[in-house]
């Protein structure tokens, strides 16, 4: 009897499960739009300075504005890697969010059943109660009755 109260700490763990899953997961979501935020300004950067009117003069100074630029394109690509990675970080917490989710679920549903059950017991219990108590009532009634009727007589 009364197996909802053994669920109980199961569910405070998945609970908390689930809880700590979704702080992960709002840091690495944090993550991600500060990687994000990083590869646009990389962008903006990029773009602002490929556009810029800057007059080389020299071949040095051609060789310098190139290797620059290639430098840039460099870092915008392991931006572009970061992000992606933070993408599949946040993906996979989302997931794990989803089957904690599903797993806490799972175990308030044993709990309601269970307590359904124990609900039910308990309720035929008190009707059983109420029966007796009913019976015992009719049986005294009729015992009282027998023995007016035999003083009667």
């Amino acid at each position: 009897m009364m197996q909802s109260r053994r669920i109980d700490p199961l569910l405070r763990r998945a609970q908390d499960h689930e809880d700590a899953v979704a702080r992960d997961l709002a840091e690495r979501q944090r993550t991600l739009s500060m990687h994000e935020s990083r590869l646009e300004e990389l962008r903006g950067y990029a773009e602002e300075y490929a556009n810029s009117q800057l007059a080389a003069t020299s071949p040095a100074q051609l060789a310098n504005r190139r290797a620059f630029l290639d430098r840039i394109d460099s870092a915008l690509q392991q931006q572009a890697r970061t992000v992606d990675h933070s993408r599949a970080s946040v993906d996979v917490e989302r997931t794990r969010l989803l089957l904690a989710g599903r797993d806490k679920q799972v175990l308030e549903q044993l709990a309601a059943s269970y307590r359904a059950q124990e609900h039910q017991v308990v309720e035929r219990r008190n009707q059983r109660e109420m029966d007796d108590l009913g019976a015992r009532r009719v049986r005294l009634a009729a015992a009282a009755a027998a023995q007016e009727t035999e003083e009667a007589q």
